[in-house]
């Protein structure tokens, strides 16, 4: 695993630039099974056997979400899980939604 899953999320202020197209694939080939999408989403679906394992996975990325601060858009269900990322306050893709990513690969 790349050292993104060794970084700390950092704030980003409101009106901060989002990652350049380049920069953003760069750190997409550290977690690859993940996706961006529409340029400002870094995407990806876990599978599980059933409803009590993806919501045991989901429990365990709030968790990590609220010690990084850094908070993805969660999809449940049946077996499922997607999670999103994006920072808000950049307008898109920075930094933490790659060490975000790189953490939840871990879980």
């Amino acid at each position: 695993m790349s050292g993104l899953a060794d970084r700390k999320c950092a704030r980003v202020p409101k009106g901060s630039p989002p990652l350049a197209p380049e920069a953003a694939e760069r750190l997409r080939a550290e977690v690859p099974s993940w996706e961006i999408r529409a340029g400002k989403v870094l995407a990806r679906t876990f599978k599980f056997a059933d409803f009590r394992s993806a919501l045991a996975f989901v429990d365990r990325v709030g968790a990590l979400a609220d010690a990084e601060d850094h908070h993805p858009d969660v999809h449940l269900s049946w077996g499922k899980a997607g999670i999103e990322l994006t920072t808000h306050s950049a307008g898109g893709l920075t930094d933490n939604d790659f060490i975000l990513a790189a953490k939840i690969d871990r879980l």
